[in-house]
């Protein structure tokens, strides 16, 4: 086990602050002036409120966008739950190095630098200034056998993603988008949801990277006995406590993308979630600390049946419904210029009496 300095997770949780309700009651009565009817831009309203009550006096700065893309392999793929092989992880990062994959087309295009990290590849990465190197171990453990991670495992995921969540704000990046990239991920994503949410395995388990209808029925019951080899209790609707449900069913990039959200809380800065994958961190982030709400957005709802369910339990709202579950942060990426043309618009617009325009009548 590597030693940190890194606060536990209850003492980054207590260091939450909760999102500035004056801020917010600010935002909602500028919006109101502005040179439109009332309600009339919709969600992009609520947008601005939150943004405005995370950022407060900031607010009109420039946003300055980063992608967090956490890779890591599952040990659950040998029970034959993905249509693609582990080795694809390794490729795909190799991929993203190479900027060939969608997520280096979007984050270029919009301009937010873009982070690989390597929280759990099985393989062997040459040293390469694209890639951060936070290899924990290689895979997560098969969780249907055992627990995907040790305590001590998990605590080191944990804190790579503090660790980077502290260097987003050192380097002043005020808006974040996280991403993932693992084969098998959404078996454990499925697993996270069913135990926090006390759904069916049928529910809530898609057919990821493209299962046919055989396929996901074995998807479907090997997550059932791995809810059932772990949490006994699940069946008494009695809710584990979340770290140890990220411990036993998780991964390695999900318990790092855990660490980032708290993190990036802790520190102030929204966070855009991606689809299945991140929400489930974010969902264990926000059961560990509900003050964390305030800093979310949902990028988009994916393809995944989960994410929806995911979604409703933490109280998000998707910017974007595209019909995508490619994961990587694209869908994430893609809402950051809708929150980039909402901030524009609370600032840039004229008001009723800036602009000698009448108002409604009462």
């Amino acid at each position: 086990m590597k030693t940190s300095s890194w606060p536990t997770v209850s003492e980054m949780a207590s260091g939450i602050k909760t999102t500035s309700e004056e801020w917010l009651a600010v935002a909602r009565k500028r919006l109101d002036t502005l040179t439109k009817p009332l309600g009339s831009l919709g969600m992009l309203e609520d947008i601005t409120a939150q943004m405005v009550s995370i950022h407060r006096q900031r607010s009109n700065e420039p946003l300055h966008k980063a992608v967090y893309v956490f890779a890591a392999d599952h040990g659950i793929t040998s029970e034959g739950v993905s249509a693609y092989p582990s080795e694809v992880t390794h490729q795909m990062v190799l991929n993203f190095l190479a900027e060939g994959a969608a997520i280096n087309v979007l984050a270029k295009l919009h301009k937010a630098e873009m982070k690989v990290i390597d929280v759990g590849v099985d393989a062997d990465f040459e040293p390469n200034p694209s890639l951060l190197h936070r290899k924990v171990r290689k895979s997560s453990r098969n969780m249907l056998r055992e627990a995907a991670m040790s305590e001590e495992e998990l605590s080191e995921a944990l804190n790579v993603g503090f660790e980077l969540a502290a260097q987003a704000k050192k380097d002043n990046e005020t808006l974040l988008a996280v991403g993932e990239m693992g084969i098998g991920n959404t078996t454990a994503a499925s697993a996270i949801t069913a135990a926090l949410t006390h759904t069916s395995p049928t529910l809530v388990t898609g057919k990821g990277t493209g299962l046919n209808a055989e396929a996901l029925a074995h998807k479907q019951r090997i997550i059932r006995a791995v809810l059932q080899t772990h949490f006994e209790a699940h069946a008494h609707n009695v809710t584990p406590d979340a770290l140890e449900v990220l411990r036993r069913v998780g991964g390695l990039e999900i318990a790092a993308m855990t660490g980032f959200i708290l993190g990036a809380a802790r520190y102030e800065i929204p966070v855009i979630a991606d689809g299945f994958i991140s929400t489930a961190a974010a969902a264990i982030a926000f059961a560990i600390a509900p003050q964390v709400r305030g800093y979310l957005f949902a990028g988009h709802q994916s393809e995944e049946p989960g994410h929806r369910i995911l979604l409703d339990y933490i109280g998000l709202k998707p910017i974007l419904s595209l019909n995508m579950r490619l994961g990587e942060g694209t869908g994430a990426v893609l809402a950051m210029p809708i929150i980039e043309s909402a901030m524009r618009l609370y600032h840039e617009m004229a008001t009723f009496a800036s602009a000698g325009v009448s108002e409604a009548n009462e």
